[in-house]
């Protein structure tokens, strides 16, 4: 049951780094000349999906793919992902604001299993990197739009 929670939580993980990856592709452009924002605004809110890799705390690693959803919330934004690893699926969500240029950071939470952590997006052109770090799990994972 520890393992199967770990491997969820990692999924859950693996799933607010596809969030946070595709808030950061959106916001990344917001730091450009006018038009390029209004487009980067737009391109944000919506779909994006990939992949990497989860490392569990008991060292353990797994795939995973995720799908995750933008959403404009205030002057950051929310996200809702689900990602899926051969032990499991979750779904989570985050927040992210930004903290530089092209890159954004943030928290998640899975309510299913109780678990948080951080988030960090780093954006170039129409893929991202999105780190997700807690104390169950770790995932790198690779999005795009």
């Amino acid at each position: 049951m520890l393992v199967s929670l770990s491997r969820t939580m990692a999924t859950s993980i693996a799933v607010t780094i596809a969030g946070a990856a595709l808030l950061i592709a959106a916001l990344a452009p917001e730091s450009r000349a006018q038009p390029a924002k209004k487009q980067s605004s737009a391109g944000l809110e919506g779909s994006w999906s990939g992949g990497g890799a989860v490392i569990f705390a008991s060292g353990s690693r797994e795939q995973a793919r995720c799908r995750a959803h933008y959403r404009r919330a205030g002057i950051g934004y929310t996200v809702n992902a689900t990602c899926a690893t051969a032990s499991g699926r979750a779904s989570q969500t985050a927040t992210l604001r930004q903290v530089g240029e092209n890159r954004y950071s943030g928290s998640f939470y899975n309510s299913e299993y109780g678990i948080s952590g951080i988030m960090y997006v780093v954006v170039r052109g129409s893929n991202q990197t999105v780190r997700l770090n807690s104390s169950s799990a770790s995932a790198v994972l690779h999005l795009s739009r």
